[in-house]
């Protein structure tokens, strides 16, 4: 097997590209003592990039506002959000997605 060394030096420079973002931030704010208030409003980062994700995906059709086009997707959205709402379990959210769909998919 011959060994390229410039598919070598790509992958490790992509390891570094992708480590970089994540580790230098780290290093850095476990050293400074951040105020409260600013924890808390990071502690939303997550949940409106996650909300923004799906609600591009299940409202929008090439870049238009449209309830028909993922149909199944937002019933099948609905029972996924009221369990992800009042568990806070990843696991039961993506169970009840993965299961709502496929009913979904049998029955329509």
């Amino acid at each position: 097997m011959d060994i390229r060394w410039n598919i070598v030096v790509i992958i490790f420079g992509c390891a570094i590209v992708t480590l970089l973002p994540r580790v230098v931030p780290l290093v850095l704010l476990s050293r400074i003592h951040l105020p409260t208030w600013l924890i808390d409003w990071l502690k939303h980062i997550p949940v409106a990039v996650m909300s923004a994700l799906l609600a591009q995906e299940l409202l929008l059709h090439d870049g238009k506002f449209s309830l028909t086009h993922h149909f199944l997707d937002l019933i099948a959205a609905i029972p996924t959000f009221l369990v992800a709402l009042y568990t806070r379990s990843l696991l039961g959210t993506v169970l009840v997605g993965i299961l709502s769909m496929m009913v979904l998919r049998i029955f329509m």
